[in-house]
């Protein structure tokens, strides 16, 4: 069986992986929060917040992609397995049932909060050891800070 050998070494290896790995577990967990609240909205606002999830799990599964790959090409093998999602996920779930608006707007403002903090402690720890995943991480946490404007301009 082939391996990807690391450029890295393997103390960057270790830091660079954990960071690629924790970014994966939230941006898979954005992902399902943000279609539960999609599918159980209601409310006056439903359409814009029905629509507006739909960018944030497109940009979380788009970002975990990117995760998932940039940790192979280091030699880093992705777990985004469900057991490990629920297992290691830091993000509050929401209730089951429908959803009003309102209480959904703040929810996923605060979870955007939540994983941008967690995106910068990766920024800062991979700014050493990989460059490279750092600017990946700094993209992604871009379009996150984005999202939690627009979702935080409604409250």
């Amino acid at each position: 069986m082939a391996a990807v050998k690391s450029p890295l070494s393997d103390e960057a290896l270790k830091v660079t992986g954990q960071a690629l790995q924790g970014a994966l577990v939230d941006l898979i967990d954005l992902s399902l929060v943000a279609k539960q609240a999609h599918w159980n909205l209601t409310g006056r606002n439903f359409k814009v917040v029905h629509e507006h999830l739909d960018e944030v799990v497109d940009l979380a599964r788009a970002g975990q992609d990117d995760v998932a790959e940039r940790a192979v090409a280091i030699g880093v093998n992705p777990d985004g397995r469900a057991r490990t999602v629920a297992d290691r996920t830091e993000i509050p779930q929401l209730e089951a049932g429908y959803l009003a608006d309102d209480k959904v707007v703040a929810a996923i403002t605060d979870v955007l909060a939540q994983v941008i903090a967690r995106f910068r402690e990766r920024i800062a720890a991979t700014d050493e050891p990989d460059p490279v995943t750092q600017d990946l991480l700094i993209g992604i946490a871009r379009e996150l800070e984005k999202q939690h404007w627009m979702f935080q301009a409604q409250t």
